[in-house]
């Protein structure tokens, strides 16, 4: 493995210029706990950003969103809409486009296109007529996360309800607009033939993670992942090989989940089938793409 730094973003969808549910963590190799950056800093999300386009070294940085919608359920991101794009860097564009006037990457004007809204569930009862009847729509890899018992994911077309990540999902598409061609993102930046191999280059990389598969790991229930003391964080810590954290001001699950994840990160980033998955296909890499820890 050649990564030597690591960080774990838990990102927010929230309206506003600053997020309370912003919170980045980063460690070193070795056993050192993961500290927050600007503890007690209230991030916006360009502040992030920014942060991410200044990194220098060997960074491997989990961002928890989801950059992409299902595809391969119907052969299309938004089917019936002649706008749909045919792969994920056409969604970030795309998103990019209708929100454009939006300030602190906000995507509510996306959600909001009559063709677009078509497909979401969106709050105060109102649901698109092509969002389909019970949970909705999901990526390969999210009903992947499911079978192998890592997580509970919810569709990224269901903006209801307080475990959704679509609101977060959508305003992270605008980063990766900002960030592609700047940053390599797995596994869309990477040669589907040996991804493991492209990534042993040199610099930043960026995944999508999901913070409940590291506190599944680190021994927490599935379902019951959120951690709010100290004693249960460094007990999950401990679980990925870290030592105890520094005590917080304030325990939230924003900052706890952050600190998790990159321990996580940096206890599973060198194990090569992580960075192979047995359903990657070339065709999802260029559309859906795949949570990192998805096997």
């Amino acid at each position: 493995m050649r990564f030597t730094h690591f960080a774990a973003i838990d990102w927010s969808g929230a309206t506003g210029a600053r997020q309370k549910g912003i919170a980045v963590a980063t460690c070193r190799i070795g056993d050192a706990a993961p500290v927050l950056e600007r503890p007690g800093h209230v991030w916006s999300r360009s502040e992030v950003l920014d942060w991410m386009l200044g990194l220098k070294g060997d960074w491997l940085i989990g961002l928890d969103l989801s950059p992409s919608l299902a595809f391969a359920d119907k052969g299309a991101f938004f089917p019936g809409w002649d706008r749909s794009p045919a792969d994920v860097r056409g969604l970030w564009a795309l998103v990019e486009e209708i929100s454009a006037d939006e300030p602190n990457l906000g995507a509510n004007s996306f959600v909001d296109h009559p063709e677009a809204s078509r497909h979401f569930r969106r709050h105060g009862g109102r649901c698109g007529d092509l969002f389909p009847p019970g949970a909705g729509r999901f990526r390969v890899v999210e009903d992947a996360s499911r079978e192998q018992g890592l997580c509970n994911p919810y569709s990224n077309f269901n903006l209801v309800g307080a475990a959704q990540v679509g609101k977060s999902s959508l305003t992270g598409m605008r980063l990766f607009h900002r960030i592609d061609g700047r940053l390599p993102i797995w596994p869309f930046d990477f040669a589907q033939d040996r991804p493991y191999d492209r990534v042993s280059e040199t610099g930043p990389a960026v995944v999508e993670i999901y913070t409940s598969i590291a506190a599944t790991a680190a021994g927490l229930r599935r379902g019951r992942t959120k951690i709010r003391d100290g004693v249960t964080l460094d007990r999950a810590l401990a679980a990925l090989g870290s030592a105890p954290h520094a005590p917080l001001v304030r325990y939230d699950d924003h900052a706890t989940d952050a600190i998790l994840a990159a321990a996580w990160l940096r206890a599973v980033a060198h194990d090569p089938t992580l960075w192979h998955p047995d359903k990657l296909t070339p065709t999802l890499a260029r559309t859906e793409g795949w949570t990192f820890g998805v096997h």
